[in-house]
């Protein structure tokens, strides 16, 4: 009988994978593998530095609760101090002897007969008893299909992939898009460009960013003073979590956001035509709500214009929009946003029978389990995801029901544990029951949604409730082989 080299691979080294690999070193499990196909570790962190780039959600909440980090030096942090933190989780958990940089999961296969997972990479194969997915659902870039985008002359980039090397001053720069990447870059770069055509589909719901400076005294207690530091955790959280019935229970009441969004364009854009331009026309939360301070003021500037036609057509030195104008350009970039749903299943994951995960749907467990895939978890998976509060969050509970199934396949020695299909049925059917009337369902096109039009990604409750479902391995519903 083959034995695994690995008790557990864990796919991606962003926060779903750093926080896994510290809970298993934590539960006593050494044997494990970080599998990252960049050249160095962060996730989401490491492979977007565009400028401008920040996290929306206060720095001491976007932190494991595990490792508590009172040196923030702003309320919202930027991408170089999350990427710092990346860094200190893996030195002070000692998770270095545990990285495969620049190493590619490209596929694998349950193997039935021994209870254990074939894996594919970049450097060769693998073997392991479980698989922990933590891939994250932002790494794939998606780059629309427009006509002529490969006759372009200039320089071309994907925002989550920033050419450096490019010089942008003095420049004429076309972003297509208008997400939450572009939000933040935008006004970077408008000052030094000769000019920039935003390429706007459709209009966000933007709210101010009270970003501010932590300054030393008030770092110097956080760093003292624990129960000050959990205190000023929580005091974010619930309100953060006080969101939540908006998009759950009763998004009419997101009238009352809807103001300050609108109180917030209208403060910084005078021109009507521009105002009617950037005015949402779907209900609040229905897509990602955007936090800007500064994105309205850079689309005011004289060398700034916010193009609202369709491109038509990419040339050499050019765009030409629906509108039949054509707009010289020296550089594009696509501030296009992510794969979501097809990042799901964009690897070839065979479990049981040669099922292929996710190839038709993205039903999933409690985001953590896929019925046929034995042994085989996720984190943060479907129906995981949040409008209203932080991931890091969702990524500590979901991690610890990993964890708790992977001990007890050690601690019982057991051949595999597969999820039942009724089981997962029955929670995929109670998830999106409770989908209905949400604010996620209001009728807007959005990434949260599937090619079928069913809500894949966000966790229709309280971010507490989700905590309280997976607080736990519920063994009883999975299909237990000795």
């Amino acid at each position: 009988m083959t034995v695994p080299e690995f008790d557990a691979v864990i796919i991606g080294s962003g926060f779903g994978g750093l926080c896994a690999a510290v809970r298993l070193k934590q539960a006593g499990i050494d044997n494990f593998v970080i599998l990252e196909k960049d050249a160095q570790f962060g996730g989401t962190w490491q492979v977007n530095t565009y400028p401008g780039c920040a996290v929306d959600i206060p720095s001491h909440m976007y932190s494991f609760s595990f490792a508590p980090n009172p040196n923030w030096t702003r309320r919202l942090a930027s991408q170089a101090e999350l990427l710092d933190y990346t860094r200190a989780i893996v030195r002070d958990f000692g998770l270095a002897p545990h990285l495969r940089l620049g190493t590619a999961y490209e596929g694998a296969q349950f193997e039935e007969e021994g209870g254990y997972w074939r894996l594919r990479t970049s450097a060769g194969p693998l073997t392991a008893k479980c698989v922990v997915s933590a891939l994250g659902a932002m790494n794939r870039a998606a780059l629309p299909a427009l006509p002529g985008m490969e006759s372009f002359g200039g320089p071309s980039f994907h925002s989550s992939r920033w050419n450096h090397d490019v010089d942008l001053r003095g420049k004429r720069v076309a972003v297509i898009g208008n997400g939450a990447s572009a939000i933040q870059f935008v006004p970077q770069i408008a000052p030094i460009v000769a000019q920039l055509d935003v390429y706007q589909r459709t209009a966000q719901w933007i709210v101010p960013r009270h970003d501010r400076a932590i300054g030393p005294r008030e770092r110097s207690l956080l760093a003292r003073l624990a129960p000050l530091r959990l205190l000023y955790r929580a005091f974010n959280y619930t309100i953060y979590e006080a969101n939540a019935p908006l998009y759950l229970y009763l998004p009419r009441l997101f009238r009352l956001a809807h103001a300050v969004g609108l109180r917030h364009l209208h403060r910084q854009v005078a021109d009507p035509l521009l105002r009617r331009q950037l005015t949402p026309d779907y209900t609040m939360g229905c897509k990602r709500v955007l936090v800007m301070s500064d994105y309205y003021p850079a689309l005011t500037r004289a060398n700034v214009s916010l193009v609202t036609s369709a491109v038509a057509e990419v040339r050499a030195n050019s765009i030409v929009g629906a509108d039949g104008v054509e707009r010289p350009v020296d550089v594009l970039i696509y501030a296009t946003g992510f794969h979501v749903g097809h990042a799901l299943g964009s690897i070839e994951v065979r479990g049981r029978g040669g099922k292929r995960l996710f190839e038709h749907d993205q039903d999933c467990y409690k985001g953590c389990a896929v019925a046929g895939f034995p042994n085989y978890f996720t984190v943060t998976g479907p129906n995981s995801g949040l409008g209203h509060n932080s991931m890091i969050y969702m990524i500590e509970s979901s991690v610890n029901y990993v964890v708790e199934a992977i001990k007890a396949i050690r601690a019982q020695g057991l051949h595999s544990v597969d999820v039942k299909a009724d089981v997962q049925r029955d929670f995929v059917a109670t998830v999106h029951k409770k989908l209905r009337g949400t604010v996620w369902s209001s009728g807007c096109k959005s990434w949260y949604l599937d090619g079928r039009g069913r809500n894949y990604a966000v966790w229709p409750g309280f971010t507490f409730t989700y905590r309280w479902a997976t607080r736990r391995f519920d063994i009883g519903n999975y299909i237990v082989r000795s």
